[in-house]
């Protein structure tokens, strides 16, 4: 670290947009090792009113994160990615879950970083996800030796288009929870509501959204304003992460609770999603694979809302959500390791240092 004037320190930090978030990510080699000093350094980054009004995070979920990157000493990967969601106003960081959205721009900024060569027009980087002990595969356009951020490929909640990233995730089933289906059920029922409760990636509670007695067609923020729904699924959240191998969920941000209905837009089905206490714009990358994968399987609380479903072992599914849709690829074949396959873009927005105070 840098010192700036006589009570700043600088310190190397990209921030970047991964799909629809947006992470401050940094260089392990930056940061203390010891993970206390490591957090307080990063809040101090981030900022840790609400707001982040001294800092650089957004001031809501989807923009208030962190990705830690490094050389990996695992054989099966180039780098390590740790990734952090800053709990706003709670002053802490939760390493629980990853995050897949984030996830889409940790390639571009190893090949950057100079931790992974060009291999061609398309680079493969093979990336370990610290959190969650798992392999992901992320391809990047790699044309003329570089890194390329413009193209054609638009995803919903994001304006305009940019260079396709193809992430494929191997063997992430019950990558947080120890199994696809953590409580042995498809079906399960917590204060008379059913659910399923799902971990392909990322831990999620799937309920139907008549069952809490809303359409699940409400805008986000019309979801958030009905105080007795939240308490509701809340309630909810704590028996089933305490199912689902969790344990004690109260300040953890998993189980991801999503509410599903019918289709309306041409997918197989309308999710509004809530991580876990404020209703997401959109829905998780992890969070759409898990739910998709419900859809996948019989027996589920999702079968009634299922008008068409692939069988052929590489079925296609679109996962409506507030701000649109999100394709997920399942990749489920006989005696191979259940995949997951999807398109997101990333690029980076600025480069260079943030400022710390020496006293933080």
């Amino acid at each position: 670290m840098k010192t700036v004037g006589n009570d700043l320190y600088a310190v190397r930090c990209t921030w970047m947009r991964g799909g629809t978030s947006k992470a401050a990510f940094f260089h392990a080699s930056d940061l203390p090792t010891d993970p206390a000093q490591r957090d307080q350094l990063l809040l101090a980054a981030m900022g840790t009113d609400a707001l982040q009004r001294d800092g650089i995070g957004g001031g809501q979920p989807l923009t208030t994160k962190i990705a830690i990157i490094s050389s990996s000493v695992q054989p099966e990967a180039d780098v390590d990615y740790l990734f952090g969601q800053v709990v706003l106003g709670e002053h802490r960081i939760d390493y629980s879950p990853t995050c897949g959205n984030i996830l889409s721009a940790v390639a571009p900024f190893a090949i950057e970083a100079g931790l992974v060569d060009i291999a061609g027009e398309e680079t493969a980087v093979r990336i370990y996800m610290v959190n969650t002990k798992s392999f992901c595969v992320a391809k990047v356009n790699t044309a003329q030796q570089r890194v390329n951020y413009l193209g054609v490929t638009a995803i919903s909640g994001v304006p305009g288009t940019g260079a396709a990233v193809e992430l494929v995730f191997s063997d992430v089933a019950g990558s947080s929870c120890g199994s696809l289906y953590p409580t042995g059920n498809h079906l399960d029922e917590f204060d008379g509501v059913g659910v399923t409760c799902i971990d392909n990636g990322m831990p999620v509670v799937v309920m139907k959204a008549a069952d809490l007695g809303v359409s699940g067609y409400e805008t986000p923020a019309e979801l958030d304003a009905n105080a007795l729904l939240k308490s509701r699924i809340e309630s909810i959240r704590l028996q089933a992460g305490a199912k689902m191998n969790l344990g004690d969920v109260t300040n953890k941000v998993v189980p991801k609770m999503t509410l599903i209905a019918a289709a309306k837009e041409g997918g197989v089905i309308s999710t509004r999603t809530f991580i876990p206490k404020k209703c997401h714009d959109a829905i998780g990358v992890l969070g759409a694979a898990s739910v998709a994968t419900a859809c996948h399987h019989e027996g589920t609380i999702c079968a009634e809302f299922l008008q068409s479903n692939s069988s052929d072992g590489n079925g296609v599914y679109s996962i409506e959500h507030p701000t649109g849709e999100f394709t997920i690829r399942i990749i489920d074949q006989p005696n191979q390791p259940m995949q997951v396959a999807l398109i997101r873009t990333a690029r980076p927005l600025f480069t260079g240092s943030v400022l710390i105070p020496k006293n933080d």
